[in-house]
């Protein structure tokens, strides 16, 4: 053999164990699997879901708070306290 043959040859070998290597890593293990892949995404909706809901319900909360403190802005002032009697009640 060449030179040039068995430096293919080893490069094949260094692919074989970069891809065996790929192969046993635990995102591929997930998604060979259907039913893995499905339960797998439907636990990430259900996170991200409830993640926007909190994180827009605080972002809300905080804006109408800061909203209804302002004075100096007659329409915004009194629309937001109108939204903070509405939330209290």
């Amino acid at each position: 053999m060449s030179e040039r043959d068995e430096s293919l040859v080893e490069e094949i070998a260094l692919l074989r164990r970069e891809v065996a290597m790929l192969n046993g890593h635990r995102f591929i293990r997930v998604q060979n699997s259907f039913w893995r892949m499905i339960g797998f995404q439907f636990m990430r909706g259900l996170a991200l879901g409830l993640g926007s809901f909190v994180g827009a319900t605080l972002l809300v909360s905080v804006a109408v708070y800061l909203l209804s403190h302002i004075d100096f802005v007659p329409i915004l002032g009194d629309w937001a306290a109108e939204i903070a009697s509405q939330m209290k009640n």
